[in-house]
């Protein structure tokens, strides 16, 4: 195989562009598969891991950590692509820190990620054939502004980050072409409309469940990036688990699963008392977690109750409620808390990339 030890320790210090990328940790494969596809769609490059670049452009060279197999995780992220790119990577040694480096040539054909093709534009990977998602021109402004705000928090994200919010704007992109179902009137007054209201107790659900299924996937990141967060005093692994896999990376990956497969669900509270990874990083307050709780009730109402108000959800909700009646929300109340709740996720994400230097798109 071609050693590119030299050309690696040559760039080594530049800053990242269209042909250079560095990430402090080793990402989920799929981030890997999305950088691989936009320098082979562009004009090549360089990912070097174990290398951070701060914000004032500063180079932190750290090293990648020996419980690290990166060469199982590029083949995973080779396989997602079609078809397969030009290729090369291997471990570097740079000031007696191990990094590991992947080349990628530019490709003579066009390279895809499950039907999505990235291109590089600077420093930065974007879709070259986005979904169409485009609003209405005369469509309502509360979610033309909520759309807005959606794609200002996709800058500098997590891979987890970046699925919930096109979720969030697939979610208004249906709100807005069903309009004469969700709001014939006012988007301000639940729609009375029997199918509208179907959809919507539908839509909502998803939204709720859109952000538990964020934090469970940025807590297999953080175990990812931090396989030391993953030891527990409660759980340990028995020596055939530990020899069923090839390799470190491999039981890392299976050991995270594990562990998020016997998460509480339905909770945000009880998910964060049992995941220090998210409790320390403070940024959801004890009245953000209320307001969280108020909203999977409401998703539990909608799911199992088809919307019709118990003494359960009574009991839990600070509101009058009348038992037996159809709990039905508006347009306008599902934006607020759809944004609410990609607030949270921004914050949230941002504390972690921080806190753990996690891989961002």
């Amino acid at each position: 195989m071609i050693d590119i030890t030299s050309e690696v320790n040559k760039i080594i210090g530049k800053g990242e562009g269209l042909h250079l990328e560095y990430k402090a940790v080793l990402p989920p494969s799929r981030n890997i598969a999305q950088l691989i596809c936009a320098f082979a769609n562009t004009e090549g490059g360089f990912i070097i891991l174990g290398i951070l670049e701060k914000p004032n452009g500063q180079i932190e060279i750290s090293g990648l950590s020996e419980d690290f197999r990166a060469k199982s995780i590029t083949h995973k992220a080779i396989d997602l692509l079609t078809p397969k790119p030009q290729v090369v990577y291997q471990y570097v040694l740079h000031d007696s820190k191990k990094l590991y480096a992947i080349k990628i040539d530019k490709s003579d054909e066009i390279i895809s990620l499950e039907g999505r093709i990235y291109i590089r534009d600077g420093a930065f990977v974007r879709l070259k054939n986005p979904d169409e998602l485009g609003l209405k021109e005369k469509g309502l402004v509360e979610i033309k502004t909520a759309s807005s705000t959606l794609d200002g928090y996709k800058l500098n994200a997590t891979y987890s980050k970046i699925e919930i919010i096109t979720h969030y704007k697939s979610t208004l992109k249906i709100l807005d072409d069903l309009g004469h179902l969700f709001y014939p009137e006012n988007s301000g007054e639940p729609t009375a409309i029997r199918e509208g209201r179907i959809l919507m107790r539908l839509l909502f659900s998803s939204v709720a469940d859109s952000f538990e299924i964020y934090l469970s996937e940025l807590l297999y990141e953080i175990f990812l990036a931090k396989p030391q967060t993953l030891i527990s005093d409660s759980q340990t692994a028995t020596l055939k688990e530990v020899l069923s896999c090839s390799d470190m990376q491999e039981f890392i990956e299976y050991w995270a699963k594990k562990k998020l497969g016997k998460l509480q669900r339905g909770s945000v509270k009880a998910f964060i008392d049992e995941n220090d990874q998210i409790k320390k990083l403070n940024a959801i307050r004890t009245s953000d977690i209320d307001e969280i709780e108020k909203i999977f009730q409401i998703r539990h109402l909608y799911a199992h109750k088809n919307g019709i108000i118990d003494e359960k959800f009574v009991q839990n909700m600070s509101e009058n409620h009348v038992l037996g009646e159809e709990h039905r929300m508006s347009v306008d109340e599902v934006c607020n808390k759809l944004l609410y709740l990609a607030e949270i996720v921004n914050k949230v994400d941002t504390a972690a990339i921080q806190k753990y230097k996690l891989a961002t798109v």
